[in-house]
């Protein structure tokens, strides 16, 4: 490339980000700016980066789509036996970021990931495309395979034997359920003096933070971070 890497840069001006224009609950600001993002024709504006870590320590990261954030709780699916499905198995602690260039905006999300219950992954299974249904169905997800060509057939020969018919969730797939610990929001700004703003759960809900049927009216602590 023509450019050096180090070259590459650009001032940040699109907004700003104060303590008494924050909300005061995380999920509240998260709803703002994904609101946001939904309408300035950002690409993918419910695409998130998902960390997990294996047992021996090593992390890993993919992107996902969100699909909800019901009661506290930042929702994706996924195949369970897929690398991050065994890793969040062995490991539930998780993080999310997601990025949103047109805004000069991102937030990062820690917290803890369950297994939605399966009347939960049944009702989102039901509204996916047929197509996607049936790539579900016979994708080993992460796993090696020999060629596209091989998971071509596997979906051919699954979409003839259950054509005409209701294309049912397999056990293998299904939901997470994230309940967050800690949240970050960060606007770009002039001369990298970023705007940081970090939301912790204190720390006697912290141990236990899906315990309340609502978690996002939990109590939490705002402070400013250094850019």
């Amino acid at each position: 490339m023509d450019t050096p890497l180090s070259d590459i840069r650009k001032e940040y001006k699109k907004g700003k980000l104060t303590r008494n224009t924050v909300s005061e609950t995380p999920f509240g600001q998260f709803a703002r700016w994904l609101d946001d993002a939904l309408h300035c024709g950002e690409d993918e504006p419910t695409a998130m980066i998902v960390a997990t870590v294996s047992p021996d320590g090593h992390p890993s990261t993919r992107t996902v789509l969100l699909k909800g954030v019901e009661n506290g709780r930042f929702i994706f699916y996924t195949n369970y036996e897929s690398r991050k499905g065994q890793q969040l198995a062995a490991n539930p602690r998780i993080s999310l970021s997601f990025v949103w260039h047109k805004l000069e905006r991102q937030v990062h999300i820690e917290g803890t990931a369950v297994k939605c219950s399966p009347q939960e992954s049944d009702a989102y299974f039901s509204t996916r495309p047929y197509k996607s249904k049936i790539g579900a169905r016979v994708s080993p997800q992460s796993h090696a395979i020999n060629s596209r060509r091989e998971i071509i057939r596997a979906f051919v020969k699954e979409a003839v034997k259950l054509a005409g018919q209701t294309v049912q969730r397999p056990g293998n797939w299904g939901g997470f359920a994230v309940t967050p610990t800690r949240f970050e929001f960060w606007q770009g700004r002039e001369s990298r003096l970023h705007d940081r703003f970090l939301y912790t759960l204190r720390e006697g809900e912290r141990s236990h933070p899906a315990a309340s049927p609502h978690p996002e009216s939990g109590s939490w602590e705002i402070v400013r971070l250094a850019p």
